[in-house]
């Protein structure tokens, strides 16, 4: 029996030494987790901006194709105010307008610089000009 109960506090001994180490593994792992989610919400915010200026720039084509002098304006409208959006209706040659669109996505994790995209986007002059 003696040997069994000084098994028994050896184990307890062990186990109270061991108290905070998983508190201090997970204080260790928590600014990697963090940077890594970061990283995740900067890519997701980075294709939100690539599929706001490719619409942007699709609405600008499309308005300027339908009604020169429009562009500009419709561009601006689709896209997300946050993005500040550059909106080029430039014209086009004959019977096509294109529409180039450029947005800044701003940077969530600080070390890095907003990352800057351009949609460029060609439609069909309507045929009633």
């Amino acid at each position: 029996m003696r040997g069994v109960r000084g098994l028994l506090e050896r184990v307890r001994r062990r186990s109270r030494n061991d108290r905070g180490v998983s508190l201090l593994e997970f204080a260790g792992f928590l600014p990697i987790l963090l940077v890594v989610g970061m990283a995740g919400i900067q890519l997701g915010l980075i294709g939100y901006g690539a599929s706001q200026a490719g619409t942007a720039a699709r609405a600008a084509a499309r308005a300027e194709s339908l009604e020169p002098g429009t562009g500009a304006a419709a561009g601006q409208a689709a896209a997300s105010g946050w993005l500040n959006a550059a909106v080029s209706p430039g014209g086009g040659g004959g019977d096509t307008t294109t529409a180039s669109v450029t947005v800044t996505v701003p940077s969530v994790i600080p070390l890095f610089d907003d990352v800057t995209l351009t949609r460029d986007v060609t439609m069909p002059n309507d045929d009633d000009q």
